[in-house]
């Protein structure tokens, strides 16, 4: 099958994710910096937060005219403002396509979700691969010409395939990966290769109904509203930083076979809206909580 090749919007610009002790200033220094180097800001946004004294900030602007060398933005911000001001900051340039792995086992509706807003152009992104614990899936890999590499994993295996699995996401130059809804938990020592580069999509509002079978949980609970949440992995199971959360209203009427439908429908879209968050660079994460620039 011919590879569908997603439509894109070419933008040459850069955007800097910033953290740091806040004291007064900083903003006025950054904006400076970009308006004397004739820096076109497009987007601007920053937070305080007060309880931990802590400057959060996501400037975007056009590098068209800009004063500074692309490859000499990065040293220049450090010695002039980062390091003065103890500042974790991060560039990125929107020309720069990241790469994203999908890891799915047989439950298809999230993947069908991103690939039909990848091919539709919605995200600046490539995705060379999909790797799954089944071949299930692989149909829909193939149909959207896209590799598909099957890893069976078992408790005897696990450290093995894993070890495959990391060398292959080496090899293809991954940025980061979504598991959409890839039903094994990775590794510590995997979690640990891709720091805050993970994202994955959990049934509930965690850590609520727990287990396989969530639905038939809520069903049994009587509960009116379900939820999915979308969070970055760490080694701590289901907690780590969370993106986006969402809910839908049930009631008595709707059958268990309804609160899965409502539930998947949920899932996507939040786990959708997950990734292209974080392909808009729009995610902060300080101490396991995320800012997330609207």
């Amino acid at each position: 099958m011919k590879t569908i090749k997603p439509l894109r919007e070419k933008k040459n610009t850069a955007i800097l994710l910033i953290h740091c002790p806040d004291k007064q200033g900083i903003l006025a220094t950054v904006t400076e910096f970009l308006n004397k180097n004739h820096g076109n800001i497009l987007y601007l946004d920053q937070h305080v937060d007060r309880q931990e004294k802590i400057f959060y900030m996501r400037v975007e602007w056009e590098l068209e005219d800009f004063a500074i060398p692309k490859e000499k933005i990065g040293e220049y911000f450090d010695t002039l403002i980062g390091k003065p001001l103890e500042m974790y900051w991060r560039l990125y340039f929107a020309d720069e396509i990241p790469r994203m792995a999908l890891f799915v086992s047989k439950m298809p509706h999230c993947l069908f979700d991103i690939l039909a807003r990848y091919t539709a152009g919605e995200w600046d992104v490539e995705i060379p691969m999909i790797i799954s614990n089944h071949e299930t899936l692989k149909p829909v890999a193939e149909r959207f010409g896209i590799d598909f590499y099957h890893f069976p994993i078992t408790k005897e295996n696990k450290d093995e395939k894993e070890k495959a699995e990391l060398e292959l996401l080496k090899k293809h130059n991954i940025d980061f990966v979504v598991l959409a809804r890839y039903m094994q938990i990775l590794s510590p020592a995997f979690v640990k290769k891709y720091p805050n580069k993970i994202i994955n999509i959990h049934h509930s509002f965690l850590p609520a109904f727990a287990g396989a079978k969530p639905y038939h949980a809520a069903h049994q609970r009587g509960v009116k509203i379900i939820g999915a949440t979308s969070h970055y992995v760490t080694s701590d199971l289901d907690a780590g930083p969370i993106i986006e959360q969402d809910v839908t209203r049930c009631s008595h009427v709707d059958t268990i076979q309804k609160l899965i439908r409502k539930g998947r429908d949920l899932e996507k879209i939040v786990l959708s809206q997950a990734v292209y968050k974080h392909l808009q660079r729009k995610i902060l994460v300080y101490k396991n909580r995320t800012v997330v620039f609207n």
